[in-house]
């Protein structure tokens, strides 16, 4: 049976649409208090490097349901767990920092770019780009002359995300009482324990 274009446009919009509901099912809750998974824009979860022996980077980046403050308390409670996991008591905050990530999805699918604006990632995006509209072909995008889409055949929605990271140094005995950035280790964890929710294992 040969698919006529009409029918091959048909069978990639509900594809699309499938697509973007098995997306928006992953993302039905906040991000809970867990090992990083996926990578780069689509990656939840806690994550840490070490950079010296008592200093690492850790990170913690949550989905679109999950609020700037959580994002940042869950940053503080990894920081406690892996200072007491490494064998401290404290750790400083020598740096942190906590970034909206930004990205741009269209229903149907549009451009060369499988849907994404220009200038992916990092919350940065060009000022304009190109689309494919079913009813009128290929067409530009610039967000500074309004709604262009009269055909109704696009839909545009940005996904906003936070990451939070910092790099800790972590150290043994009472933490330094004229360091407001050192957090005992213990003290974190018991104060913020109960509002960390974990991932339900239940299965």
């Amino acid at each position: 049976m040969l698919l006529t274009p009409i029918s091959r446009a048909r069978l990639r919009a509900i594809g699309t649409t499938l697509v973007g509901a098995l997306a928006l099912a992953a993302c039905a809750t906040p991000t809970p208090y867990q090992p990083a998974t996926g990578s780069g824009f689509y990656r939840n979860g806690y994550a840490d490097q070490q950079i010296e022996p008592n200093r690492y980077q850790v990170s913690f980046a949550g989905n679109s349901l999950t609020s700037r403050e959580t994002v940042e308390r869950y940053l503080l409670y990894r920081s406690a767990q892996l200072t007491l996991e490494r064998g401290y008591d404290y750790f400083i905050l020598a740096d942190r920092d906590t970034n909206l990530r930004s990205r741009t999805y269209s229903t149907p699918g549009v451009g060369g770019f499988g849907g994404w604006g220009a200038g992916f990632g990092w919350g940065g995006w060009g000022p304009a780009w190109r689309y494919r509209s079913p009813a009128f072909g290929w067409r530009t995008w610039d967000p500074f002359w309004g709604d262009p889409f009269f055909d109704r055949s696009v839909d545009i929605r940005t996904v906003d995300k936070y990451e939070a990271m910092a790099e800790i140094v972590l150290g043994r005995g009472p933490k330094p009482s004229d360091n407001v950035r050192a957090f005992d280790a213990r003290a974190v964890l018991q104060s913020l324990g109960p509002s960390v929710m974990e991932p339900d294992t239940r299965r």
